[in-house]
């Protein structure tokens, strides 16, 4: 069955459906990664988007739902080159068709998404629909498509209730703002209790747990929408918990005190994203999934320092902060998919609290 994709400046791509057959409207965006698709799927930062992928052939490993970094996929909708026809792996338990059907997720298939990338390079990323129907007004779709926000997704992805992963070390408090499976998980490995809390949960509540540390997870849409979750943020700032955060984390403890952010043409995503160590020099190949930056042109270097920089484009990558022990990242030091470079983070995370790692 035919596909569409038609862009909010006009532009129509013409595909086939695979998944779901549902018309969507979302903001497209492009994810790099050459392999973990089905990572990408399940990443809850992806909530309020269609993701395009850039390598040109998905799904020839099928599915493993092992793989799966939250317990269901999350972008509108799915688009790609080719999808592979057979899924060869010893691993594999389904095929990203009948994944994407079960989960009532709309794609297309057999479009030039080299074509698209440019175009969203060039032009910043878009709001686009996916429909099955035959386009007809493009003036009235392109109208709606103007129309379209993301809006507060963290309520959407977030937990319902707090959920402990046990372990023998350190108590971390988690707070869920569409946290990927693998911040808990490479906690526990390294033998941390792991207590997860919904993103609007006070912070009273968590302090009252008495947590060795506090971790701000990742998660989607414009952090400026999470105006409640900012104002718990500034109260966990002012305790001398150690405070590790990531991607969406890292943004609200930057608005919790006084800095800006600011939204990318094009973002970060993909799993090969060089960023430098300001302090050793060193760079690392990193996973990445984020539209919005911090702007450290309004930081107040008081209260924070620049500790990581993006490579290709030197926009900001992480920040210490000053006096405190906080460290935050706009990458994800536990990548799936991508590089696992930056994995010593959460080392640094247990040194912060008092380990020896």
């Amino acid at each position: 069955m035919k596909a569409f994709l038609i862009l909010e400046d006009g532009r129509v791509f013409e595909g086939t459906s695979i998944g779901s057959q549902r018309e969507v409207i979302s903001e497209i965006v492009f994810n790099t990664s050459m392999t973990g698709y089905l990572e990408v799927l399940t990443d809850p930062s992806y909530a309020g988007q269609a993701v395009v992928m850039t390598y040109p052939l998905i799904g020839n490993y099928g599915i493993c739902f092992h793989d799966m970094e939250s317990a269901k996929p999350w972008p509108d909708g799915f688009i790609v080159r080719e999808l592979s026809r057979m899924a060869s792996n010893f691993r594999c338990e389904g095929t990203i068709q009948n994944f994407l059907e079960k989960h009532d997720i709309p794609g297309i298939a057999g479009i030039d998404t080299r074509a698209l990338t440019k175009l969203l390079r060039e032009k910043g990323t878009m709001n686009g629909m996916i429909t099955t129907k035959e386009p007809g007004s493009i003036e009235e779709i392109t109208a709606r498509l103007k129309e379209y926000t993301v809006g507060n997704v963290v309520d959407k992805v977030t937990c319902r209730q707090k959920k402990v992963f046990e372990g023998k070390g350190f108590h971390v408090a988690l707070m869920d703002f569409g946290a990927k499976d693998n911040i808990a998980k490479s906690l526990n490995e390294r033998g941390c209790s792991v207590t997860v809390y919904p993103a609007g949960t006070k912070a009273e509540e968590i302090l009252a747990d008495a947590p060795d540390g506090i971790m701000l997870s990742n998660g989607p849409g414009d952090p400026k929408s999470c105006t409640g979750i900012i104002e718990e943020i500034k109260k966990l700032y002012k305790t001398d918990i150690p405070i590790f955060a990531i991607c969406l984390g890292h943004q609200l403890m930057a608005l919790a005190n006084g800095a800006d952010t600011h939204k990318l043409k094009y973002g970060h995503r993909g799993g090969n994203h060089p960023v430098k160590d300001l302090e050793t020099g060193r760079v690392y190949i990193s996973s990445q999934n984020h539209g919005y930056v911090v702007d450290t042109e309004k930081l107040d270097k008081s209260v924070a320092v620049p500790a990581f920089i993006n490579v290709n484009d030197g926009t900001n990558e992480g920040l210490r902060y000053t006096g405190k022990k906080i460290l935050t990242v706009q990458f994800h030091p536990e990548a799936c998919p991508g590089p696992g470079d930056s994995a010593f983070l959460f080392d640094r995370f247990i040194q912060m609290m008092g380990g020896d790692r």
